[in-house]
């Protein structure tokens, strides 16, 4: 099958196209590297099946020229710049609204029908039901990020009813593993390295959140898209546990072998948006005979772990 990838050289994005390639399939990939990596892109990059393209997602004469051909698509591509959404409002619009109306008008030029989506468990708010399932009520919505995620859902669910699409709307937990660029475990690993005595957190620490590994992350898309044949399939993707904040800190630190004097700042809300308890319901996609292999304390011993081998990633996105 010829895949589509927007956001192809992002964490997660390119360890898609990589297990799309193992698998035998023919992948173009879309990236502005605007926050992408090349370097994470080296092995598909020796790959006859892989085509790269050098486009953003809001140019929709590129996006579309580069679509010819395609059968399914994976869009990726998004800001995921949370905590900073409220001084530059205008980029969630249009690099997560905007350009999913981008993507879904280039595939209905060339007819193709079936998308997956990387949505966020975000849009659920501060929800009033946790664990909180796929048809749980929405709440006000606290981040812009979130915002304009559920109006990419909404426009896809629209797509779907009015031409024939079939989408795969997945909202994640946050993602940790290789080719992990910004979240808690770089901040904190960072910080670590360049004082290791001491550790700035944002938020009090009791924040309750849930992670998930890449590589169970992609099994479980792949599970999925096998499996289900909805004509809009929606899915949590998350483990089965969660843990504050303070306990990540704690492991991060029992790895590295590091006591540091720790320093709390704000209340239970990091920033504007930081939900202090995110913990989504997966009983749907478990229903599909997914389990995760990795547990949140291993997905983030082994995040900190490919950072110490891969210090080049701080420096770029330094």
């Amino acid at each position: 099958m010829h895949y589509f990838v927007t956001g192809c050289a992002g964490f997660i994005g390119s360890s898609l196209v990589d297990r799309l390639l193992q698998a035998g399939h023919q992948v173009t990939g879309y990236d502005n590297f605007s926050t992408g990596q090349t370097r994470f892109l080296s092995t598909a990059q020796n790959s006859p099946q892989f085509t790269l393209v050098d486009g953003d997602v809001l140019d929709l004469d590129t996006l579309t020229s580069s679509m010819a051909g395609v059968e399914f698509v994976f869009h990726l591509a998004a800001n995921a710049d949370v905590r900073f959404g409220t001084q530059h409002p205008r980029r969630d619009l249009e690099q997560n609204t905007i350009a999913t109306h981008n993507v879904l008008e280039a595939m209905r030029a060339h007819g193709v029908r079936r998308i997956a989506f990387s949505s966020t468990g975000s849009i659920y708010g501060e929800a009033e039901i946790i664990p909180t399932p796929e048809n749980a009520p929405f709440p006000i919505q606290t981040s812009l990020y979130g915002a304009s995620k559920l109006a990419a859902e909404g426009l896809i669910e629209a797509y779907c009813e009015g031409f024939g699409f079939q989408g795969f709307i997945f909202r994640f937990v946050s993602i940790l593993g290789e080719r992990y660029t910004h979240g808690h475990v770089f901040d904190f690993y960072k910080q670590l390295l360049d004082h290791p005595d001491h550790l700035t957190v944002l938020g009090d620490g009791q924040q309750r959140k849930s992670y998930l590994y890449i590589q169970d992350c992609l099994e479980a898309i792949f599970v999925t898209i096998e499996k289900s044949t909805d004509k809009v399939n929606r899915y949590n993707l998350g483990t089965n546990e969660y843990c504050q904040v303070k306990n990540s800190i704690g492991w991060i630190c029992d790895y590295l072998g590091l006591n540091p004097e720790i320093q709390f700042q704000g209340g239970e809300r990091g920033w504007i948006g930081d939900n202090p308890f995110i913990f989504l319901d997966t009983a749907k996609i478990r229903g599909l005979g997914w389990q995760p292999k990795l547990t949140i304390q291993q997905g983030i011993v082994q995040t900190v772990k490919y950072l110490q081998a891969n210090q080049w990633v701080l420096e770029a996105r330094a």
